[in-house]
């Protein structure tokens, strides 16, 4: 229960990027409290499929002042992940209060910001809305046209593959989410992947070594949206770890074009091919949400922003795909940004940094307990 409804900062959203900023916030001594719409923290992750695997060894997955459990060369699975984040937000006993859900944030006559929950109005000098690039799931309206007995689930509502009724699934969506549970599926089902544009494939590992370790070298994952190169990488998708030719041999999945109409069981494809099936799985992404927020400060949808400070004096975003860099968005890199957006916020509270003892890292393992009493 919240012990008050004023602070200097209010952070929306206890994902991986409201934890790291709320690291740094920790470590300046500032009076602040982290929302999380959800009833636990980390809701994006637990949303994710059961056997979904990282990408990123544990040596790139870690937030600041913590690292990833286990082997540094492994790659670390979903509910691993979510018990390391449990186990941060204990170690550094951020104020996290779960079922907070903002429906409004504005600004008050008083110049400071206003946010409106169910109950309850929370003031704050500053706001960091770090809700994350993972909100309303979207599924094209194809999916009206298909008959009620077809099976049909965004990817956030995929758990396994048991779970799917046998006979031809049709995964829709090229990204690596698409790609992995196209992968997973092919065990037991007969699996179409529509492909609507073709991402450049990258390999896992590259002549011995983890491909983050070469993206860290060469410096790539520095290139910033500001500069040439990073505006050119920003309006392409990478696959890692998976290629469509291996897709077809390896795992028997046929790769299908964009899907263009649908109509009972009956699914058409922009080449001109018809498929009858069964059950469809879109991992068509997601889309923003920030209309609970009642400032000027977006173009068609999307904040306006220079590394996730906006003209609203005080408002920052944190977690945005590119925000800054390519791994603005990935866990173990949105330190960057959360610490870039920390100093921001030292620079108008002053800095007035005390220090503060870190709870030992044995305290998170309560955290871990929790983790296997998930529902």
């Amino acid at each position: 229960m919240m012990s008050s409804s004023s602070y200097e900062v209010v952070v929306v959203g206890a994902g991986q990027a409201g934890l790291a900023v709320g690291h740094f916030l920790r470590r300046q001594g500032r009076r602040f409290v982290i929302l999380e719409r959800a009833g636990h923290i980390v809701p994006a992750w637990r949303e994710r499929w059961d056997s979904l695997t990282l990408f990123t060894a544990r040596r790139y997955s870690a937030l600041p002042g913590l690292p990833f459990p286990g082997d540094p060369d492994g790659y670390p699975t979903r509910d691993e992940v979510i018990a390391y984040l449990e186990r941060y937000a204990d170690a550094f006993e951020l104020p996290i209060e779960p079922n907070s859900d903002v429906k409004e944030l504005d600004r008050g006559d008083d110049g400071r910001f206003r946010l409106e929950l169910d109950e309850l109005t929370i003031t704050a000098d500053q706001v960091v809305v770090a809700t994350g690039p993972f909100q309303n799931p979207y599924v094209p309206n194809h999916a009206e046209r298909f008959a009620r007995d077809v099976f049909q689930t965004h990817a956030v509502g995929y758990r396994r593959a048991d779970e799917v009724p046998s006979g031809t699934v049709l995964v829709v969506g090229g990204g690596n989410t698409g790609f992995q549970i196209a992968k997973e599926l092919s065990a037991t089902h007969k699996v179409v992947l529509s492909v609507g544009s073709r991402q450049t494939p990258l390999p896992q590992r590259l002549l011995g070594r983890d491909l983050f370790w070469w993206l860290t070298k060469t410096r790539l994952l520095d290139k910033t949206i500001e500069s040439r190169l990073g505006r050119k990488l920003s309006t392409r998708d990478t696959l890692i770890g998976s290629r469509p030719r291996e897709l077809e041999k390896r795992y028997g999945v046929e790769l299908k074009p964009r899907v263009v109409d649908a109509d009972g069981h009956a699914v058409r494809f922009q080449d001109g091919s018809e498929l009858q099936i069964g059950a469809v799985i879109w991992a068509t992404g997601y889309r923003p949400d920030y209309s609970w927020i009642k400032h000027p400060i977006f173009d068609e949808g999307r904040p306006r922003h220079r590394r996730g400070v906006t003209d609203a004096p005080g408002l920052y975003f944190l977690g945005l795909a590119w925000q800054y860099t390519r791994g603005s968005a990935l866990i173990g890199w949105v330190k960057d940004d959360a610490e870039f957006i920390a100093e921001r916020i030292a620079e108008t509270h002053g800095s007035k940094a005390r220090p503060y003892a870190r709870t030992p890292v044995g305290a998170g393992a309560s955290a871990q307990a929790r983790s296997t009493e998930r529902d």
